[in-house]
């Protein structure tokens, strides 16, 4: 099993086999705009624009489901990530991540990667799931953990 057998709806509404980023290191991140944490879109974007020559992406997928922190619609969101923080990597529509009603990629994600002691759910927004050129996770990035700080891991990949 990889992150290829699933798809996503975009934030413009287009259905994305996942299968189109097969043989590039993904980074895929649950994000919300009004979140202690939205500053790392800047980091995220910095690592996309270093490293996406290189057969780098990074997915985006914002979610409500941590303290009501994206609360916007697929435009507002879009309009968000683009003027506040210069977003040019793939923004998904907003997802739920946990639950009955999660995303069948983080349903995926969560069992391959289990987060702290063994937790299938995940804690917070921005936490971040690299994934191999194989389509496989590799390791999970707690939210507090900087973009900036996974770059030794994501040069291993690349």
């Amino acid at each position: 099993m990889s992150i290829y057998q699933f798809e996503a709806k975009s934030i413009k509404g287009e259905e994305v086999p996942m299968s189109r980023y097969e043989g590039q290191v993904v980074l895929i991140v649950n994000t919300a705009s009004k979140c202690g944490f939205t500053p790392q879109y800047t980091g995220l974007q910095e690592l996309y624009e270093r490293y996406k020559d290189s057969g780098f992406t990074i997915l985006g997928f914002p979610c409500n489901q941590f303290g009501g922190q994206e609360p916007g619609d697929e435009e507002e969101i879009q309009s968000f990530c683009s003027l506040n923080y210069g977003v040019s990597f793939p923004i998904f529509s907003k997802v739920d991540v946990n639950g009955e009603k999660a995303h069948p990629l983080f349903a995926y994600l969560t069992e391959a990667v289990p987060g702290i002691l063994g937790s299938r759910s995940i804690k917070w927004n921005f936490t971040k799931f690299l994934i191999g050129r194989d389509g496989k996770p590799v390791k999970r990035f707690a939210p507090q953990e900087k973009p900036e700080e996974l770059a030794k891991e994501l040069k291993t990949l690349l």
